[in-house]
């Protein structure tokens, strides 16, 4: 039995004292909400902050990106044992806003990804397609070339201790969410996908991200393919990003 996922994903949002309340009011609710794993991904910068707050809390921490080198003249990366060292699990990496904005190709990616788990983080490894592509009838086709260049670089058995978040560039922040039916389409894809790799797919965690709100959510989650959620904006809202949780059973 997989268990539930709940990641709530900051972006570059918040400053000391608006995340300060917000884990109050997560660390408080989260008692009696779900069975759910819950992580966080905060600005890097808040993280030891983050961190200090969750002790002793269901609550998770992780980072929203991860240098691809382990040590040297990197100017602005961080490095997956820095991260380690902070406490941090997790580290989100191929985001379609770091693939978009930043130019990260899928080779980068992969790197970010085998970087992550030389240092003992857990990657949850984004796919999805535009909107162009899924009108085009090209979401299996990109979804499985971004698949297939990580599956080159670290093999199976290291996808298998991964996390696969299904995100269509098309539905991140605009309101627009793809339907259970859609996503739970695309999970059944990547799963299968990823078993002709040779990794164990049917034990690995499957995230759908893109603009969930809690009154979707338990419809998502009754998908046979859908273990969790990647939260965007509704994870800064205490309540809101608890309901999600709390869905999660």
């Amino acid at each position: 039995m997989r268990r539930p996922l709940v990641t709530g994903n900051w972006k570059m949002h918040g400053s000391r004292s608006t995340i300060r309340a917000l884990m109050t009011a997560l660390c408080h609710g989260v008692k009696d909400r779900g069975a759910a794993d819950i992580l966080v991904l905060p600005p890097a910068i808040y993280i030891p902050d983050v961190i200090r707050l969750a002790d002793g809390t269901r609550i998770a921490v992780g980072a929203q990106n991860v240098g691809d080198q382990d040590q040297g003249a990197y100017t602005g990366e961080i490095a997956a044992d820095m991260l380690a060292d902070f406490g941090c699990s997790h580290a989100l990496v191929g985001h379609s806003e770091r693939r978009l904005l930043y130019g990260e190709t899928d080779a980068l990616v992969a790197a970010r990804f085998a970087a992550a788990q030389r240092h003992g983080l857990t990657p949850i490894f984004c796919v999805g397609e535009t909107l162009e592509q899924r009108d085009a009838g090209e979401t299996e086709a990109v979804v499985g070339a971004q698949l297939d260049v990580v599956a080159a670089k670290v093999g199976a058995l290291a996808l298998e201790r991964a996390v696969v978040a299904y995100e269509p560039v098309w539905a991140i922040g605009t309101g627009r969410a793809a339907s259970p039916e859609q996503a739970q389409a695309v999970h059944a894809f990547i799963r299968a996908h990823l078993a002709t790799h040779g990794a164990g797919a049917t034990r690995m965690r499957l995230l759908y991200g893109g603009s969930v709100k809690a009154d979707m959510a338990g419809e998502l989650f009754a998908m046979p393919d859908i273990d969790g959620a990647l939260v965007g904006g509704a994870s800064l809202k205490a309540n809101e990003f608890l309901n999600i949780i709390a869905r999660a059973d």
